[in-house]
């Protein structure tokens, strides 16, 4: 790991930034010589943009709305 002091870092911040996102390196930062924080990447996160993942994918037939069978074909309520 490497390790910088909290003035260069304050001077180079925006490069290590870079350099820690594709190295994925981290840096420990010190102050005085004891270390204070620890600059780490992110873990990537893999999120894909479901909407619409399954469009033109179904199709409807017939009516969503209107009852499985007609009234007198339950046997529920034939008693």
């Amino acid at each position: 790991m490497r390790t910088i002091a909290a003035g260069e870092f304050k001077q180079t911040c925006l490069r290590l930034l870079d350099e820690v996102g594709v190295s994925g390196e981290p840096v420990l930062i010190t102050k005085r010589g004891k270390p204070v924080a620890q600059l780490t990447p992110v873990a990537p996160q893999h999120r894909e943009d479901w909407a619409g993942a399954l469009r033109d994918r179904g199709a409807i037939h017939g009516d969503l709305v209107a009852p499985a069978a007609e009234a007198d074909e339950w046997e529920a309520l034939g008693e």
